[in-house]
């Protein structure tokens, strides 16, 4: 089956139209329909339903596109094969672990960590939880760091590491300036989340579920800088991992709030998926470094005021 064809069916799937789809792999619209429509010929039957809002999949669309994204790999790793030979490695990672912890990993990889005969393109994508997870399981990426959220996954994984989380506010923020915060005063504080359900549930780990019914929350999606930005400016606080907020606290950006009752732990995970061939070798040897480098022991969490 031609690689155009599969390729055509999985962009338009991807993106939900063949405008986009078109414009995305530099073909006329024209020319991408009729790949689809060959495509669909060949098969016997319709993957995709054309609409004025776009294309979606098919039944048919739905069962063939986890075999066409395979098929794509595969055509990918034969043709490294005769040329280069390295493999690739598509690499996913939260903003908060990519902007420090796994920037470090990726440098000493670079640098030959490793050891030989692990050499691959390693590419990296920061994305949400969400979106790491879903492209992990369609073989959009390799292997993925997430922080360990205590709900199982029966995939490969392993524990890499662990972070203390603190929480940090303005420097002029009341709680910024408190002795210290008990739980009361915490839970009636508004926090500053990347995604729904991971500070709550932190809280109702350390509280108990009826503190936390009334907790005001704001949303910051895709960002981590503009997260950052909110706290900096008072619109309320966040718990951040210490690795994550270590640069803000010592620059004076942010201030940690003191929580006497402490502050849970979070452990790094890796997850990866299984049959990549001789890219394999290449992603065990980077889980393996990630276990070696750990975040930094928060020695340094004295209140910032």
């Amino acid at each position: 089956m031609d690689p155009r064809r599969l390729r055509a069916f999985v962009t338009v799937a991807e993106l939900g139209g063949i405008s986009l789809a078109a414009e995305r792999l530099g073909y006329a619209q024209s020319s991408l329909s009729a790949q689809l429509r060959s495509l669909e010929d060949e098969l016997g039957v319709a993957v995709l339903s054309r609409t004025n809002a776009g294309a979606a999949l098919t039944e048919a669309g739905h069962r063939l596109l986890p075999y066409a994204r395979e098929a794509l790999e595969l055509d990918e790793r034969m043709r490294r094969a005769v040329t280069d030979g390295r493999p690739r490695v598509r690499l996913g990672a939260l903003e908060t672990l990519a902007d420090g912890w796994l920037s470090d990993i990726l440098a000493a990889y670079d640098h030959g960590a490793t050891g030989p005969g692990t050499a691959a393109e390693v590419t990296l994508a920061v994305a949400s939880r969400r979106r790491l997870e879903a492209e992990l399981a369609t073989g959009q990426l390799d292997l993925v760091f997430l922080f360990d959220n205590g709900v199982g996954t029966t995939g490969p994984h392993a524990l890499v590491g662990q972070d203390q989380v603190v929480l940090v506010a303005a420097p002029e923020h009341p709680l910024a300036r408190a002795a210290s915060v008990g739980p009361e005063t915490l839970l009636n504080t508004n926090f500053v989340i990347a995604e729904p359900g991971c500070t709550t549930q932190m809280l109702v780990d350390r509280y108990g579920r009826d503190l936390t019914q009334h907790t005001p929350v704001s949303l910051v999606t895709g960002s981590l800088a503009a997260l950052r930005r909110m706290v900096a400016h008072g619109r309320g606080v966040a718990l951040l991992p210490y690795l994550t907020a270590l640069p803000y606290l010592d620059s004076g950006e942010l201030a940690r709030v003191n929580v006497p009752t402490g502050l849970p732990m979070v452990h790094i995970e890796a997850r990866w998926r299984t049959g990549l061939g001789p890219a394999d070798p290449v992603v065990q040897a980077l889980v393996r470094l990630a276990r070696r480098h750990q975040p930094p022991e928060p020695d340094r969490l004295a209140q910032t005021a």
